[in-house]
């Protein structure tokens, strides 16, 4: 095991909210690592994957932006790996940090030296590990019996809108990337979420090696509860709804030591305009919580603009409180884990 001064964070999911949970821990004396989901399959990271056969580099460039120094010597750099094109031939819609990462994967020979290079050039604040090499696809089995192929078409839902989701599974089986393995065994505390449950958190859990990686760690496992619902993933789900579902992919010793759940209040013209895209504030059930995992944090993590997401450096103050706190009881779920 390495030896380090600095408290071990793992930070687990994808997208935003992984953006949002690094942006605000890397300003601590801690020894950050990213693991990161690889079944994106829209926009620019599905065309490159499709083109090149590459794993998705969308989520890992965020995470990447993430951890790099806000000093102004490296904001070019931040700028230009976050830039998309909006027109020409062939780049309309691509970020360039997709791009560049490709062209390394290329040079290279490997998405996760792809990483490590373009996490050296940026001067990132500790590692970003693909939580597999594994090429494979996310699946949907919804309530009517239906299937749905591609994370992208789980996201945006194009087909059985009306119809729940009964169990997510990855085509072929994926196995863990060894360091994301090693990562979580050796962390002080591992951080999942927020993001969306589907197609950002869970994907990560269904990796062959993750779910038994964190029931060896002797971490604290924190889920950030998302703010708000989902159309076509988590509509009218509850805070419990969205931990139980967590540990239901967390294999046969599934727990969570901590949820953290957001206590602000939402302004009322954005929870309208949210409101037309079917996605509703989760309903913050403490008591039902506490049924599955010991410790409920209550904090206002609402950040201030015109998105509702969390605030980086409270939510960073509050995942630090936690971690300083004595190892909490393993609480154990009795929930099967979803057949594949």
């Amino acid at each position: 095991m390495r030896i380090s001064d600095k408290p071990k964070i793992v930070v687990v999911g994808g997208g935003t909210g992984s953006f949002t949970v690094l942006s605000g821990l890397k300003r601590y004396p801690v020894d950050l690592t990213a693991v990161v989901a690889m079944t994106d399959s829209g926009g620019s990271s599905g065309v490159l994957r499709d083109e090149f056969g590459h794993l998705p580099p969308g989520d890992v460039r965020q995470c990447l932006i993430a951890l790099s120094p806000d000093e102004r010597p490296t904001q070019t750099l931040r700028d230009l790996f976050s830039y998309r094109f909006d027109k020409g031939a062939g780049l309309d819609g691509h970020s360039f940090g997709n791009l560049f990462l490709t062209a390394l994967t290329e040079i290279t020979g490997g998405a996760d030296k792809a990483i490590a290079e373009a996490g050296r050039i940026l001067g990132i604040v500790g590692q970003v590990l693909p939580v597999t090499l594994t090429n494979a696809q996310l699946c949907a089995r919804l309530e009517d019996g239906s299937e749905i192929v591609g994370e992208a078409n789980i996201d945006v839902r194009k087909a059985g809108a009306t119809s729940s989701i009964d169990y997510v599974y990855l085509t072929p089986q994926a196995f863990a990337h060894p360091p994301a393995v090693q990562a979580l065994e050796e962390a002080a505390a591992i951080v999942i979420g927020p993001g969306d449950l589907y197609t950002s958190l869970i994907p990560n859990l269904l990796v062959e090696g993750v779910p038994e990686a964190i029931a060896r760690s002797r971490a604290k496992v924190v889920f950030v509860c998302n703010l708000m619902t989902k159309r076509g993933e988590s509509e009218g789900y509850r805070a419990s709804d969205f931990v139980g579902e967590v540990l239901r992919y967390m294999g046969p010793r599934p727990h969570l030591d901590y949820v953290v759940l957001n206590n602000a209040g939402f302004p009322t013209r954005l929870l309208r305009r949210y409101a037309l895209q079917h996605a509703h504030p989760v309903e913050s059930d403490v008591e039902a919580c506490r049924q599955l995992v010991r410790q409920v944090v209550e904090a206002p993590l609402l950040a201030a603009g015109t998105l509702l997401r969390h605030d980086a450096a409270k939510l960073a103050a509050t995942i630090m409180e936690i971690a300083k706190k004595r190892r909490a009881a393993r609480v154990y779920a009795s929930k099967a884990t979803p057949a594949p």
